[in-house]
């Protein structure tokens, strides 16, 4: 059996060493693969994928990238191992133009191989050649999530780290976005997404794991998942309404 892209092993991470949101969650991502985490608010969804990012800290655990260990590196390192990671909020400068906004994204790169990238972008996501010169802050929030991406991209990432690319964002531009990250994998990127629009996400999304209290409750196919009455239970609640 080949060796995971990325092993998350009994991660145990927080905001403060003595208070742990998540504990104990093990996951895998394969190459180009997409898998969505899912669960109730305060399940540990966007703290671990924080935590992969070296934003959070790690109190125990292991976390790998190609059988490397990459537990502790920092953030810029783990850019450096081929890791994007998009946040939910505040994921683009919206006072710079679509062209800044991309320039950033690329200035670890020489100039004529920045360029060229940014020139690739466009052609990935044509909507925002239409803005090239304009300022982010003219974007919807659809198009913003589509620049965030397309910034993270510039640095051609084996994994693409999301934390809830579809919130706020209308029915239309859902379906968007999503199958903008379908094509991404299609092309050979890796995507470990947090999603709150479980119903969608599992469409799309090769495996699934489902969170609750800061643990792995159930994982396996997106496909067979979305018939389970547990995820429905679990991501639900006993009343039926999202927590």
């Amino acid at each position: 059996m080949s060796t995971p892209l990325l092993e998350v092993e009994d991660v145990v991470a927080g905001y403060r060493p003595d208070l742990p949101i998540v504990q104990g969650i093990t996951l895998k991502v394969a190459e180009a693969e997409m898998v969505t985490i899912i669960g109730p608010n305060g399940a540990g969804k966007s703290t671990l994928i924080k935590a992969v990012a070296g934003i959070v800290q790690v109190s125990s655990g292991r976390v790998r990238l190609a059988g490397a260990e990459i537990t502790r590196l920092p953030t810029h390192r783990l850019a450096q191992a081929a890791i994007a990671y998009v946040p939910q909020t505040a994921n683009v400068f919206t006072t710079l133009t679509i062209d800044e906004n991309l320039l950033v994204g690329a200035s670890t790169l020489a100039k004529g191989e920045a360029r060229r990238r940014m020139d690739r972008s466009y052609e990935n996501f044509p909507v925002l050649k239409e803005y090239r010169q304009k300022k982010a802050k003219v974007l919807s929030g659809g198009q913003r999530q589509m620049l965030a991406v397309a910034r993270a991209l510039l640095t051609e990432p084996r994994l693409l780290m999301l934390d809830e690319p579809s919130a706020g964002l209308s029915p239309l531009m859902v379906s968007e976005v999503f199958q903008r990250l379908k094509a991404l994998v299609e092309g050979g990127v890796a995507i470990l997404m947090v999603e709150q629009n479980a119903k969608a996400a599992l469409a799309i999304s090769h495996r699934t794991y489902v969170f609750a209290e800061g643990r792995n409750r159930i994982d396996g196919p997106s496909a067979a998942l979305a018939q389970d009455p547990q995820v429905a239970s679990i991501y639900l609640g006993a009343g039926g309404r999202k927590r």
